[in-house]
């Protein structure tokens, strides 16, 4: 891990504690410090459902998208339409967290409650399929950056691993050594992909829950946009509004997941690791405020994320002391640093995956669970 970002504490106390619970291997100690974690963040009322905020938040971004659409309606054939199209955008990335947050049971109570909420925001707000990203978003947080398990660090455009550089040969090879650079531009094409990605999925003859149901909220919304587009602009601001509106909604979410795992120790294959450790090892947490907390959607908070992901969005900030405190007691190195200082991680990181380096952001405390 980079020291520069990291912050560790080393107090014998920790294991000392984990000891005093019979615990006799690093592994045992560990699921038994997760029980605790979890016993004092329910104690502090931190896994309650936040139907207030929620209820805010959804109402805002309901009007904010209706509004942006009576303002297209209004202002016509004009160009100023971009500014309603990055406006769009940013309104649709927070519609992309709501989704997430309900695929994560963090709105309500009711798993029912929350499934269709997810469906409903996902489908008929940012177009995208539900179950797609449920199937996709549960193999991540189960093994977060484990190599073959984690579908957000398999081959692809860009290479995460030393072994996927060394499978790529003549251009493609070139292009890894300096794919860092090309991560950001590259980003500006993911919006464009998720909804590829959904599509593919709800067409394709595999299992796929309310298939139908999805199929017409995608193509509802899919469809209505852009009949919307043709209908008021004319071809040229059309295909501009669409470029604008799509590429900034792909930067925006993956300018606020790359921070999050990208540059932090890729797991192998045949290594095994407790709950707790895979999840704070492999995360890192972006410095801010609660700015931070609504431009994110919360996953500024990545490590309390992944430890508890039913907790609520505006409960991450308050258990993020409860959790640093305990992983310094531990010795688990809790990762934190700033949002331009991760970008540069991730740069460095996939620059020099590309180049072939060996680990090149090595975590000697994983050495200790390789099986």
């Amino acid at each position: 891990m980079n020291p520069a970002t990291t912050q560790t504490a080393g107090t014998a106390a920790g294991a000392s504690a984990a000891d005093a619970n019979g615990a006799t291997s690093p592994r045992e100690r560990h699921v038994s410090a997760y029980a605790e974690l979890t016993r004092l963040v329910q104690s502090a009322g931190l896994l309650r459902r936040r139907y207030g905020y929620y209820w805010a938040i959804i109402g805002a971004s309901v009007a904010a998208f209706a509004g942006i659409w009576v303002g297209f309606a209004m202002l016509g054939n004009s160009w100023y339409q971009l500014l309603l199209a990055a406006g769009l955008a940013v309104v649709l990335a927070q519609f992309g967290f709501l989704g997430h947050e309900g695929a994560h049971r963090q709105i309500f109570a009711s798993h029912r409650w929350n499934e269709w909420a997810g469906r409903v925001i996902s489908g008929l707000f940012t177009g995208l399929s539900y179950g797609w990203w449920m199937r996709k978003h549960n193999r991540h947080h189960a093994n977060p950056n484990k190599s073959g398990a984690d579908p957000d660090v398999a081959p692809g455009v860009l290479a995460f691993t030393p072994e996927a550089v060394e499978q790529r040969s003549g251009l493609s090879a070139k292009f890894a050594r300096k794919q860092g650079y090309l991560f950001f531009p590259l980003l500006l094409l993911e919006g464009l992909a998720l909804h590829v990605a959904s599509i593919q999925t709800i067409v394709r003859r595999e299992k796929l829950k309310h298939r139908w149901v999805e199929a017409l909220f995608v193509a509802t919304r899919l469809g209505g946009y852009i009949a919307a587009l043709l209908i008021v602009l004319p071809p040229g601001k059309a295909a501009a509004f669409f470029g604008v509106q799509m590429g900034l909604f792909g930067l925006l979410l993956g300018g606020v997941f790359a921070p999050n795992h990208k540059g932090m120790p890729i797991v192998p294959a045949n290594m095994k690791i407790d709950f707790l450790q895979r999840q704070v090892l492999m995360s890192r947490n972006i410095t801010g405020g609660r700015g931070t907390d609504l431009a994110m959607g919360g996953l500024n908070l990545q490590i309390e994320h992944h430890l508890f992901p039913n907790m609520p969005r505006p409960n991450l900030r308050h258990a993020r002391p409860i959790v640093r405190q305990f992983c310094e007691q531990q010795q688990i190195p809790y990762t934190e640093t700033s949002l331009v200082g991760s970008y540069r991680i991730v740069v460095d990181y996939l620059n020099n995956v590309g180049l072939r380096a060996r680990d090149p952001f090595q975590c000697p405390l994983t050495a200790q669970y390789r099986v």
